[in-house]
């Protein structure tokens, strides 16, 4: 049995063993992790739509031009759109993930964005990834993902094509250096 640790506020980074195509060379944030499971954006894949046309698709008309990228935040619920930011609770219903890391679902903080009364660190994602209990202890241990504390500038400083680099960075290690052969002592 894997013993399960708590990840929430940890980035996790694809490992190259990692081939499936919506995880692979993904990096996914995890907002919620306890013993029954975790749940995470991806956060580094762009799907190619801006969040003007979510907003038309909503019926709220902006005030400027919106050029933010919608992130493919996972696999499930792909309809459903999630918003990690930072800031205060922008009077809307929200999650704290650790500090002023905050997560919604609110409709309402889309119209904050598009009226210039939201948050000015935002990833917007559609769907997210889960995990049942002890699967993501399970996929680490097999060597599937790297894992790396999150920080706010890493989350919200640092464009998507880099975020994975960065991370890497932080311990010290060269993404491209690593091989798609595991092995074991």
């Amino acid at each position: 049995m894997t013993q399960t640790i708590d990840l929430k506020n940890h980035l996790l980074l694809a490992m190259p063993l990692l081939t499936d195509a919506v995880f692979k060379n993904s990096v996914c944030y995890i907002c919620e992790h306890d013993e029954q499971g975790a749940m995470g954006l991806i956060i580094n894949k762009p799907m190619g739509i801006e969040l003007g046309d979510i907003l038309k698709e909503l019926n709220i008309e902006p005030e400027h031009q919106q050029h933010h990228s919608i992130m493919q935040g996972g696999p499930v619920s792909p309809e459903q759109g999630f918003v990690l930011y930072r800031g205060d609770n922008q009077d809307v219903q929200n999650m704290i993930v650790d500090g002023s890391i905050r997560l919604t679902t609110s409709k309402e903080i889309l119209s904050n964005i598009a009226h210039g009364d939201g948050p000015n660190d935002a990833i917007i994602c559609l769907g997210y990834a889960g995990w049942d209990a002890g699967q993501l202890e399970e996929e680490i241990a097999n060597n599937s993902w790297l894992t790396v504390p999150a920080d706010e500038a890493l989350l919200f400083e640092t464009n998507a094509e880099q975020i994975a680099e960065k991370a890497a960075g932080k311990l010290g290690i060269h993404l491209s250096s690593l091989s798609g052969e595991s092995g074991h002592a």
